[in-house]
């Protein structure tokens, strides 16, 4: 019985050594006794804390008084200069509006004209701080070019523009025509594939840049010159004889067209990102150019005057006046006013909405609005 009793004591000391062993070694390996305190690691705290929303794009755009718009370089109703050397158009309009949101000036913009391989080493090397120029929104571009897009402003799609003499009713009765194509693009892309996957041959006319495809059409050196149906239709109203052209009903890709920054700067892809839902919002409230300032002040609908300032602290989120919305409305009006006047019924493109019509239209579009609240 004693020698038992001694076991058994020894046995009970070595256990409470071991669990004494285990206790110091859980503390060297940062866990603590469960009657330690609990209270949150300030640390950890930090590191899990929202990020502050601060840009090196929009300070420097402050401090420089000007906004850096990268555009095309001559692309009739999205990006062109007028006869007094004035850039107007649809993607010049936004940077106006961007100007206002970010600026409180729609003047303040250095339109910057690019040409396809320019555009995205210019991002890149901070020429400029924003590129608006019918940029279609690809994985590669984001993985591989140093780029985000920031959303879409137009949704369209790739087609052929061909002379009515050819009696072409779709284009796959192009088998073994001579194609203009833009170098490096995703035009040059779609239409390769597109061929391939129907069996069809065809001889590729490669130009440096679009406005080289559209001259090589014009001097008949290919049958058909294939890029975005609104450039097709910008090209058409360059040509000297427009009606003798027709772009055919086939479109052969998606190419949602869209606003691009350099990568790396969050807080400006989303100062970018939310002037143009803006302006989207701004159509379907029927904000318009000419009466937000009334709306601003009269409206009691929540939504509106969330969006022109007047509730809430919407723009002090995003490093901007409260008015930063209702100073890109009153700069170039919302989406639809810009739709219009550029590329729209009030333009000599005259293109129909399709796909760019509001979301809630009859018939409805794409053009969709992110809440801003």
């Amino acid at each position: 019985m004693r020698t038992r009793s001694v076991g058994q004591g020894t046995a009970a000391g070595v256990a409470a050594s071991l669990l004494l062993v285990l206790a110091v070694a859980a503390c060297g390996r940062g866990e603590r006794p469960i009657d330690a305190d609990d209270g949150a690691d300030p640390v950890a705290q930090a590191q899990t804390a929202a990020p502050g929303f601060a840009s090196p794009t929009l300070a420097a755009i402050k401090r420089r008084g000007r906004l850096n718009c990268g555009v095309h370089e001559g692309l009739v109703g999205f990006a062109y200069t007028d006869n007094r050397g004035d850039w107007r158009g649809f993607d010049a309009d936004f940077c106006r509006a961007l100007a206002a949101a970010v600026l409180g000036n729609a003047n303040a913009v250095r339109f910057v004209p690019l040409t396809g391989s320019q555009r995205f080493e210019a991002l890149r090397s901070g020429r400029i701080d924003v590129l608006w120029r019918s940029t279609s929104w690809t994985l590669t571009r984001e993985a591989k070019e140093g780029v985000r897009f920031a959303g879409v402003n137009y949704y369209d799609g790739q087609g052929f523009l061909v002379r009515r003499a050819l009696d072409l009713a779709s284009a796959a009765e192009l088998n073994g025509a001579r194609v203009c194509v833009q170098r490096g693009s995703t035009s040059e892309l779609n239409v390769a594939d597109w061929f391939r996957e129907r069996g069809l041959e065809y001889t590729p006319v490669v130009s440096a840049n679009e406005e080289a495809a559209r001259a090589a059409y014009a001097r008949e050196d290919c049958d058909a010159f294939s890029a975005d149906v609104s450039a097709l239709a910008a090209a058409r109203t360059t040509l000297s004889n427009p009606e003798q052209h027709t772009i055919l009903p086939d479109v052969i890709s998606k190419e949602p067209l869209g606003p691009a920054v350099k990568r790396g700067d969050e807080a400006w892809t989303s100062v970018v990102r939310w002037t143009l839902n803006a302006l989207i919002l701004a159509e379907e409230l029927g904000v318009t150019r000419d009466n937000a300032e009334e709306m601003a002040s009269q409206s009691r609908n929540a939504t509106v005057r969330r969006l022109l300032g007047r509730e809430g602290e919407v723009g002090q989120m995003l490093g901007l006046r409260n008015d930063w919305a209702k100073a890109a409305i009153e700069a170039q009006g919302n989406y639809g006013e810009i739709f219009a006047r550029n590329v729209g019924p009030d333009s000599p493109l005259d293109l129909a909405r399709g796909l760019n019509a509001q979301w809630n239209a009859t018939p409805g579009g794409l053009i969709y609005a992110l809440p801003i609240r």
